[in-house]
């Protein structure tokens, strides 16, 4: 039982739910950015969209919703560091939303991309429960970042 308990606590991106042929964590390829905060992506042998847990950046591609504010720019950093690129992922408990995305913590090198956007001021918290491993962290890096005045902080109205 004590295993079991430790397994779930230490690895908790491993459950069910992904959906057939879909690794549960792991590697993929970033095939393109599609905004700040979606990605498609190739993962065992197909291709995913990805909704970055935890985050919001402001709308660029979204249907019927004007660009917003550092929109660009949260978008052209992604791009940037992300396309083509290998990355690790860690689904969230709930693994998928109800757009059929997976739901992942997404990393570049070591580096959590869902944070760098946070720090950067690139994006908002966006906190959907069961998804909020990191809540509490990512509140934290979005608070340093208003209070510097970095990036969409700085730049957009209130």
């Amino acid at each position: 039982m004590v295993a079991v308990v430790a397994a779930l606590v230490l690895r908790p991106w491993e459950g069910d739910g992904a959906g057939p042929g879909v690794p549960e964590a792991g590697s993929a390829r970033v095939v393109r950015a599609i905004d700040g905060d979606t990605l498609e992506i190739e993962i065992g042998g197909r291709r995913e969209d990805v909704r970055l847990i935890g985050v919001d950046t402001p709308e660029t591609v979204k249907p019927g919703t004007p660009v917003q504010c550092f929109g660009p720019r949260a978008s052209a950093f992604a791009h940037r560091i992300l396309d083509g690129r290998p990355v690790r992922m860690r689904l969230g408990v709930e693994p998928r939303d109800v757009y059929g995305r997976l739901l992942a913590y997404v990393r570049l090198g070591g580096r959590s991309v869902n944070a760098m956007l946070l720090r950067r001021g690139l994006a908002r918290t966006l906190t959907i429960p069961p998804n909020d491993r990191f809540a509490p962290f990512f509140h934290r890096l979005e608070l340093r970042a208003a209070r510097s005045g970095r990036g969409l902080w700085g730049a957009c109205p209130p």
